[in-house]
């Protein structure tokens, strides 16, 4: 069969409102009126734009590169899931960088087979994100579904991250009761269960589709597999239900928030820093030395929260510009979803080189658990230990991230 030039159809899988790879009627080739005849079904390179050039060539090392990244962030996150489940690490902002690791792992869990299979593996004469096989579709079918819950988790479990921190440092006398162990788990609980309830739309709005396409060889039709929303004028309006919901829960909110977290964070990071300073000029060099400390960790989640922010914040502006312009949306977004794509998994691996680099009590619990033959007191590291104090006759522990 002579190879079927696929460059009209493009999906984001984590990141689209709805996915772009679903074929509906608004798609550019309709394979309901597909002639078997030795000519071949093809879309004319000649009349792709820059970004159809781009996304088209990009493809080509998409599977390769997002392999290779689920590799690296799948390992990534398992160490970081162990490292912060030690008893030395149990705290409210922990609990909620687990969770992150969790919800980042099984993303990376769920794309690496389709990076195989629809990339890498892909048939030639085939369209992206069509296959001959039953089951690699109904994978896609659970791959579509799971990984926006997972990639949306992880987005309000960063704004729950965000918050915690803003609440704690802006507030040092009670910011640890309105940041307590408890209430990060309920935000984690609230988080999963309204994430699932709000995407029920998407679940019910693809289904298996098939569509006929003609062997030149042998003159005669072949089923393949692809998905399709439901159709009938009864689906429509969960249709337009399942976009709202995904570009506002998923996309324009979420931007929205990091967006003002991030400006409190960075005043509070400030206002921190003037007390610091002040602490020091007075003498008072342990409380100096504490604030400091307090300080590191507040700037590695900002870095956290500001680097979702840059992957999230170009996919809320496509998606306004979307919804307000369906060219655009086709023209624009469609072309960069491979690539929306690829910055969602970059963004979900890089967590553990954070915490390395930042965390002096995350590297020297991961050196304990995983570098055991290394010597205790290894040149370079500081030996973090568990500070004991005593206020108004109660203990109270004090940890650092």
């Amino acid at each position: 069969m002579e190879s079927l030039n696929t460059t009209t159809i493009y999906g984001d899988l984590l990141n689209t409102t709805p996915y772009d790879f679903i074929l509906n009627n608004d798609s550019e080739i309709s394979f309901n009126s597909v002639v078997c005849s030795p000519e071949p079904i093809a879309v004319n390179a000649t009349e792709l734009t820059g970004l159809g050039k781009f996304n088209e060539a990009y493809a080509g090392v998409h599977g390769y590169l997002s392999v290779m990244v689920c590799l690296f962030g799948m390992v990534a996150n398992s160490v970081n899931i162990v490292v912060l489940t030690r008893k030395n690490m149990l705290s409210s902002t922990n609990v909620l960088l687990t969770w992150l690791a969790v919800a980042d792992l099984f993303t990376m869990l769920s794309y690496f087979p389709f990076a195989l299979h629809f990339f890498i593996f892909k048939e030639p004469d085939l369209f992206y994100f069509t296959t001959r096989y039953f089951g690699w579709i109904c994978f896609l079918l659970f791959h579509a579904s799971f990984s926006i819950v997972c990639h949306t988790v992880a987005i309000w479990i960063t704004i729950a991250l965000a918050i915690f921190r803003f609440l704690y440092i802006w507030f040092p006398t009670r910011g640890a009761t309105y940041c307590s162990l408890a209430r990060a788990k309920l935000a984690i609980t609230v988080t999963i269960v309204s994430t699932i309830a709000c995407l029920v739309p998407n679940y019910i709005i693809n289904v298996n589709g098939t569509m006929q396409i003609c062997d030149p060889k042998t003159n005669t039709y072949e089923t393949i597999h692809t998905i399709e929303y439901r159709s009938g004028k009864e689906f429509r309006v969960l249709e337009n239900v399942n976009y709202w919901v995904q570009a506002i829960f998923v996309k324009l909110i979420p931007c929205i928030m990091l967006t003002i977290l991030t400006v409190l964070l960075i005043v509070a990071m400030h206002r921190a820093y003037k007390k610091r300073m002040a602490l020091k000029n007075q003498g008072k060099k342990d409380e100096s030395d504490k604030h400091n400390e307090h300080n590191r960790t507040t700037l590695m989640l900002f870095t956290v929260v500001v680097l979702f922010l840059i992957t999230e914040f170009p996919q809320g502006v496509l998606t306004l510009m979307s919804s307000l312009n369906k060219a655009y949306h086709r023209e624009i977004y469609e072309n960069l979803g491979n690539l929306l794509d690829m910055m969602a998994l970059l963004n979900n691996s890089i967590n553990f080189v954070l915490y390395c680099t930042m965390s002096r009590q995350f590297r020297h619990t991961f050196i304990s658990i995983f570098c055991k033959c290394c010597p205790e007191n290894r040149p370079g590291w500081r030996k973090m230990g568990v500070v004991s104090s005593e206020k108004n006759g109660f203990a109270t522990v004090t940890t650092h991230v």
